[in-house]
């Protein structure tokens, strides 16, 4: 079944590539890039319908004559930038906890600890494939609640509840071979953690 599900990746692939060339051009490429405007119009009005657009193209003008007054800075400038010191620190937190988080050795050690809870052999391919599910479920949740709450929230509480399973789940593994009901929360945990993460980081 594995062959399968990787090979399936692979079927929407295919299908991007016989669609794709079917799709018009954004409407922004070509006025802004390529500087025609008639293939713009074009553009707009097959993904638009009939009309009067005129305000989406003075809207798209106006982008081009922002990005014509900006600089466009290189790695190393970017660095030396004073104003924008800030912001790079922040990316940098946030991309190297995101690598640290824990969320590879879950992966790794899950069908591990599938497999001391006891679950049947045939079985365990498919926990572990619940548990890709649920990070993909709650990367759509995220998307909802992003609006609402905000990103700070989702990243400060994603790593908070985060941390406080992983806590747990270092309690529960030490204990499982003192309590038995300790292998089944240790896989409550693990779905727990892939959910927090696809919500916060």
């Amino acid at each position: 079944l594995w062959p399968w599900l990787l090979a399936s990746s692979g079927l929407s692939a295919l299908v991007q590539l016989v669609t794709l060339p079917f799709f018009p051009d954004s409407p922004s490429y070509l006025l802004i890039q390529k500087g025609n405007e008639e293939a713009c119009r074009k553009a707009i009005r097959k993904l638009w319908g009939e009309g009067d657009h005129q305000a989406e193209i003075d809207d798209i003008m106006k982008e081009k004559v922002a990005m014509t007054s900006t600089k466009t800075l290189r790695v190393l400038e970017v660095i030396k930038e004073r104003s924008l010191r800030w912001q790079l620190y922040i990316l940098m937190t946030v991309m190297t906890t995101l690598q640290l988080c824990g969320i590879n050795a879950i992966y790794f050690y899950s069908f591990e600890v599938f497999h001391t809870a006891q679950f049947e052999e045939y079985l365990i391919p498919y926990v572990s494939l619940g548990v890709g599910l649920c990070e993909c479920l709650s990367s759509i949740l995220c998307s909802t609640l992003i609006d609402r709450f905000g990103r700070k929230v989702l990243l400060w509480g994603g790593y908070t509840l985060m941390c406080s399973v992983l806590a747990l789940l270092t309690m529960t593994l030490s204990l499982q071979h003192q309590f038995f009901w300790m292998h089944y929360f240790s896989v409550i945990l693990i779905f727990l953690f892939v959910v927090f993460y696809g919500i916060g980081p």
